[in-house]
């Protein structure tokens, strides 16, 4: 069995029971590949590149990760948080150096790399127009991705185009809009899985992943199928 490992931040992380209805995407991604790629979603909520890398997580990965195996790369939203010393990276240096060790340290196992660029907010101007909100960092992501040729997945783009297709009103039903809540970063159900499919399409566009890898591509996934463990074990402890 092959693995896909996923380092990111909290639009990917699995959340649990307390946080219902909130959904990572990476809680979806299962849905849409097929039972011989299991996947390991060690993405974490409000993770830089940085802050992941010195918590020792990317090195908890590494010491899993078998040859044949997939390693998915995706920050940003974390890494643009100037005030916090222990997120921030600066695009063009930090960010990039920060992204070759991931790149490097899946290589020297024997794993594939996968650059991922962020998925975007949602954001519209007055007159509807869905914005970009991630500043540099997913140009920053695309240069790293050339110069070391790693396979890029353009998250931010193809979440750009899907949240201007659906518009601003249709896309609260995607993001995590409560009764008490107007989160226009984190999604709910329909929204992690609209973004899993994303991603699962860019797997196989790229060649990450064979046609025999991927499945339901072009089928309805029932909001149903997310469900959310009643605790973390980080939190809990053994």
């Amino acid at each position: 069995m092959r693995t896909l490992y996923i380092a990111g931040d909290s639009t990917a992380a699995q959340k649990y029971a307390d946080a219902a209805p909130e959904t990572g995407w990476g809680m979806a991604l299962p849905f849409f590949l097929h039972r011989d790629v299991a996947v390991a979603n060690h993405a974490v909520n409000g993770r830089s590149t940085k802050s992941f890398l010195d918590e020792g997580r990317l090195d908890t990965v590494l010491t899993a990760i078998r040859p044949g195996d997939v390693l998915l790369i995706q920050f940003g939203h974390n890494d643009q948080k100037i005030t916090d010393p222990t997120r921030y990276t600066e695009p063009w240096t930090s960010y990039q150096d920060n992204l070759r060790r991931y790149v490097a340290g899946a290589r020297e196992r024997g794993a594939l790399p996968v650059l991922a660029t962020s998925v975007e907010r949602r954001k519209f101007d007055a007159g509807g127009t869905a914005l970009r909100t991630l500043g540099d960092y997913p140009a920053a992501m695309r240069a790293v991705a050339r110069e070391e040729s790693v396979d890029l997945l353009d998250v931010q783009e193809l979440s750009l185009a899907l949240w201007q297709k659906l518009g601003p009103e249709t896309t609260k039903t995607y993001f995590n809009w409560t009764p008490t809540e107007q989160d226009n970063t984190h999604f709910n159900p329909p929204g992690a899985i609209a973004v899993a499919r994303l991603v699962a399409a860019e797997l196989l566009r790229t060649g990450v992943l064979a046609p025999r890898d991927t499945r339901r591509l072009d089928d309805e996934i029932p909001a149903g199928w997310i469900t959310w463990p009643d605790a973390d074990p980080e939190e809990t402890g053994p």
